[in-house]
């Protein structure tokens, strides 16, 4: 079993270096940075307009942000916290610890600047999965990298053939990540938390786990949608904020060390001393793959993954629902992730010139190190209760989303096989190691990520008349009258037309 698993391990290696390579990477933050200058830099100008008509309308009656009325689709808060379920997973935490440790504090500077070019990547992939969702058989909607790819790029002058066959492609990939970041991750991830509580015999506690989630999954997964949605717009805003005030409570006892800790960030971001030796270069470089590399891990701006969700929301106006997207990354990594990289920065476990552990502890240990150092005994408890949460939702978040890419390829009535599949997967899952699953994960993850970009640019003149055509009616109010861009599909146009605001 373990020559199986070094195999694997070897050749996801190979994999892993050429698809999160220079070009991959390029291809990544550029994007991000296209589109932000292509909608002139729509996510620091209208962040305002986007806080209003996202969570801080969260309480206003009239905007229907909660509000649902159709059983075939689910509310533009629900649709976040699915999204958000998918998005604040292990990542969060063991992976920003794994970006520190390997990329030195100066890494967290780099999921920052990643995280801040991804809004618009997320903003643009939400506006294209609105824009060419369509209703499969049983009326609910249907969107994604998959169908933007095939009615939009496939309908381009030299998309007619590449349109399709990345449609293709990046629903595999979908599917395969699916089992990655969606399961195999978090599942492992949950059951080493676990271990680390409960002094028993790991193979008996791995599957007294499994058997545990599986349960819990096939409850919620069978349902299908609705009761994801329902399911996570219950846990995620508690889990949320149960990490970020247990966060903010160590960071507050550790507030002498914060400017050092951002002092280490920006330092090890720019290497100014090591550039003076002549080796910064290396080092810069290395900071910014890791920081890169963890923070599309941890928000998944690029992937194309949360548009399937966001995609199923009842908004009326593609734009919107890229508020939303800005605000998931925002939410994801801003405040999250920062959380996760001040608790291990001011606690004294690493340190704060190379991002070294002191103990030796990785991943999850290290995070579980500094949270213990500073809670005492609760620490453990308290990042096994998030990460169990964290986890869990992942795995919801994300079996929506390999439905979604299952049913794209295979048919609405074969998606039943998938969950199946699925949830048994939670088993294998379970026994894992934990380092070999996050590995597979970033590989599938890049995988994913390449068809979704190709779409994406190809189709960045048609985010910036959608947004120019939201702008002007809905912001400046320049041309109130002038006919809204609501989707690509005439029918659905007109649908959507009839729809009260």
């Amino acid at each position: 079993m373990d020559s199986i698993a070094q195999t694997v391990a070897n050749i996801n290696d190979q994999v892993n270096g050429v698809v999160w390579g220079v070009p991959a990477l390029v291809l990544l933050i550029g994007t991000g940075i296209l589109m932000t200058v292509l909608t002139g830099f729509f996510q620091f100008r209208r962040f305002g307009h986007m806080w209003k008509n996202t969570i801080g309308g969260l309480f206003d009656k009239e905007k229907g942000i909660r509000a649902n009325s159709d059983k075939h689709s689910i509310s533009q808060f629900q649709s976040l916290c699915t999204a958000l379920s998918a998005t604040i997973g292990t990542g969060n935490i063991a992976g920003v610890a794994y970006a520190i440790t390997m990329g030195g504090p100066g890494a967290v500077f780099w999921m920052w600047i990643a995280a801040i070019v991804g809004m618009m990547t997320n903003y643009s992939e939400n506006v294209l999965g609105i824009f060419f969702r369509r209703r499969n058989e049983r009326g609910e909607w249907s969107g994604g990298a998959m169908y933007y790819l095939k009615d939009g790029l496939g309908k381009m002058k030299y998309g007619k053939v590449i349109g399709p066959v990345l449609a293709v492609l990046f629903s595999l990939f979908a599917i395969l990540a699916s089992f990655g970041i969606g399961n195999m991750g978090q599942v492992a991830s949950i059951t080493e938390s676990i271990n680390t509580l409960v002094p028993a015999d790991p193979n008996a506690v791995n599957l007294i786990t499994a058997i545990v989630v599986i349960v819990l999954l096939a409850l919620v997964i069978i349902g299908g949608l609705r009761r994801i949605a329902t399911t996570n717009e219950r846990i995620v805003p508690f889990m949320a904020v149960f990490f970020i005030i247990g966060s903010l409570v160590i960071i507050l006892m550790n507030i002498s060390r914060v400017g050092a800790a951002f002092g280490a960030i920006f330092a090890g971001a720019f290497n100014f001393k090591s550039a003076a030796g002549g080796v910064g270069g290396a080092i810069i470089a290395r900071a910014m793959t890791w920081g890169f590399k963890r923070g599309v891990f941890s928000n998944e701006a690029g992937l194309g993954s949360s548009v399937m969700v966001h995609s199923a929301s009842n908004v009326k106006e593609p734009v919107v629902q890229g508020l939303w997207g800005i605000f998931e990354v925002f939410a994801d990594t801003i405040i999250v992730c920062t959380c996760t990289a001040l608790v291990i920065l001011t606690s004294g476990v690493v340190d704060l010139e190379s991002g070294a552990s002191i103990s030796g502890a990785t991943k999850l240990g290290l995070a579980t190190e500094a949270f213990t150092k500073n809670f005492g005994t609760f620490g453990g408890v308290f990042i096994a209760v998030a990460v169990s949460l964290f986890a869990f939702t992942t795995i919801l978040g994300w079996s929506y989303y390999g439905t979604k890419a299952w049913e794209y390829l295979f048919g609405t009535k074969s998606t039943l096989a998938y969950k199946i599949v699925f949830i048994a997967m939670v088993l294998v899952s379970a026994t894992m190691n934990v380092s070999l699953a996050i590995d597979l994960s970033d590989t599938f993850n890049g995988l994913m990520a390449i068809p979704n970009l190709i779409g994406v640019v190809c189709l960045s003149g048609l985010v910036m008349r959608i947004t120019k055509n939201y702008s002007v009616r809905r912001i400046t109010k320049s041309k109130p009258d002038e006919t809204p861009m609501l989707s690509g599909i005439p029918e659905i146009q007109e649908e959507q037309m009839r729809r009260p605001d």
